[in-house]
């Protein structure tokens, strides 16, 4: 007689996310590329798996609050939903918040912390980090957790929930979020080195590769650019003087161009935004996003060097008639790669879970940060 699944079972097999359930909660069938079948991507990855709610490599585990804070993952998701109704740009803020958060010694929340009594500079004082938006948001959530169990739920934790289901909000694909993170004690202002909105493909390729991702990996997780809105200061050079010419950047179509001056204003100054539209809604998760590469259409000059070297392969190719599948997968794999880069767990980190998101220590500061 065959074995009933193992609740909570995720297997990671070999190269698409499966949704799969039991009697108990939803599991993930996460599948790999194997190196006999992936002789063009590189990602050389082994099979293996893992259940519930035993530990993982790393530490994290599926399910980590089911004893714990049973409701946390569906309070975190009802709360991201509630959010999303009133203001639908939350989703691609709290997405980003969480890429911004593990590209700096991993995903332990350090980059919601402020300035330490007002003087030491934190991780969001940094330049790459001082449009960041969605401090709000965890706030929120932090808030209802803390009534529900109180200084149980990481804050790390709740951005990697939240971050994946603000993708799915958006159109994007569902993938298993291992949780059982601890919160850093500590911001790390000096060592912030995220991807400039001018990067070459070399150094976006480059930054992504310290972190341990491929270049087809580095190129998916770059398809979050189809979400959310591009303030126009982050361009305007590139559509009036870029490189010191006088003259826009040749690589962005003329049409585009027009269309960029106009929508940021006649010196280009104007606190507009612009995103990666694609028909019938306004944004959206696809990959639409690599076809508007392909057209000259990309609005931060990162993006568009997308198409400038090796990397251009992965744009064809998730922008062909079956991308979006392979996109979409490629994208799913990489961000279970992402949540699990240097988490604090068991005794690393702090002994306790933070109150309140944005503070050091275990002081309740929730009526001081909460809006």
């Amino acid at each position: 007689m065959p074995r009933r699944p193992v609740r909570g079972t995720i297997c990671f097999l070999a190269i698409s996310l499966l949704l799969c359930t039991d009697a108990g909660r939803p599991s993930y069938a996460l599948q790999l590329l194997g190196d006999d079948e992936d002789a063009d991507g590189g990602d050389g990855s082994t099979s293996f798996s893992f259940s519930s709610p035993q530990t993982t490599p790393g530490g994290l585990a599926f399910g980590f609050y089911d004893g714990t804070c049973p409701g946390a993952e569906e309070t975190v998701a009802s709360t991201v939903r509630e959010l999303y109704a009133a203001d639908s740009n939350v989703a691609a803020a709290l997405v980003r918040l969480f890429f911004h958060d593990c590209f700096v010694h991993g995903c332990d929340a350090s980059v919601l912390l402020g300035r330490a009594n007002g003087a030491t500079k934190s991780e969001r004082d940094a330049a790459p980090n001082r449009s960041l938006r969605g401090f709000g948001a965890v706030d929120k959530i932090k808030a209802r957790l803390e009534k529900e169990c109180p200084e149980t739920v990481s804050c790390a934790d709740i951005l990697a929930l939240a971050a994946r289901d603000s993708l799915v909000l958006v159109g994007g694909p569902s993938y298993p979020v291992l949780t059982g993170r601890r919160d850093s004690a500590g911001s790390f202002y000096r060592d912030v080195n995220v991807p400039p909105p001018n990067a070459t493909y070399a150094m976006t390729l480059d930054s992504f590769a310290r972190h341990g991702f491929t270049e087809r990996e580095t190129v998916a997780l770059l398809g979050a650019h189809s979400i959310g809105k591009v303030q126009c200061r982050f361009f305007r050079d590139r559509i009036y003087n870029f490189a010191g010419t006088g003259e826009p950047d040749d690589s962005i179509d003329r049409d585009m161009v027009s269309e960029m001056r106009a929508v940021c204003g006649g010196d280009g100054r104007a606190p507009m935004e612009m995103g990666y539209y694609r028909q019938g809604r306004e944004v959206g998760f696809g990959a639409h996003y690599y076809a508007k590469l392909l057209a000259g259409r990309g609005i931060l000059r990162s993006d568009q060097q997308l198409t400038a070297g090796s990397t251009v392969r992965w744009v064809r190719m998730y922008a062909s008639e079956r991308g979006e599948e392979a996109f979409r997968e490629d994208f799913a794999h990489a961000m279970v790669k992402l949540s699990a880069l240097a988490p604090l767990t068991g005794s690393a980190g702090q002994y306790f879970i933070r109150r309140c998101c944005r503070v050091r220590g275990f002081c309740c500061c929730l009526q001081v940060w909460c809006f």
